[in-house]
């Protein structure tokens, strides 16, 4: 499926996605990768932190992985916290291992690598935060 530009797409989306990796995790309570981890995990979905940097220790309860094909199980939505010029290389790696979807996050969008996940058959969600979607279509 290509972007969802209507709120049925993406409730469909946010509906039947159920594991995230969530690259760009901090342990910082202030930053917004963070913030949006924590209300994912508290709207019950399954929530996998990717940061190298943090590989093996834990965020809210959640072993922190270096990278999307650490994850040993399948994943149905990559959302990203990283800056635009990673925004490719986290594609391909969600290609790699296969996942449903790509969620870009607020101020973030490559049309390049938009192309190229939905040319893989990935769902591709850019410049958008689900803290924000899940409320907003009332789930």
């Amino acid at each position: 499926m290509a972007y969802p530009r209507d709120d049925a797409a993406l409730r469909r989306l946010l509906t039947e996605t159920r594991v995230i990796a969530l690259v760009g995790a901090s342990a910082k309570p202030a930053r917004a990768s963070h913030e949006v981890m924590e209300y994912l995990l508290h709207r019950g979905y399954r929530v996998i932190p990717v940061n190298p940097g943090l590989a093996g220790q834990t965020i809210l309860g959640q072993t922190v992985v270096a990278r999307l094909a650490d994850i040993g199980e399948p994943i149905d939505m990559v959302d990203i916290f990283r800056e635009e010029s990673a925004l490719a290389g986290v594609v391909d790696e969600a290609i790699a291992i296969k996942a449903k979807s790509v969620w870009m996050q607020l101020g973030l969008a490559d049309n390049s690598a938009r192309a190229k996940a939905e040319h893989a058959g990935l769902t591709v969600v850019m410049d958008r935060c689900p803290k924000i979607e899940i409320p907003r279509l009332g789930l």
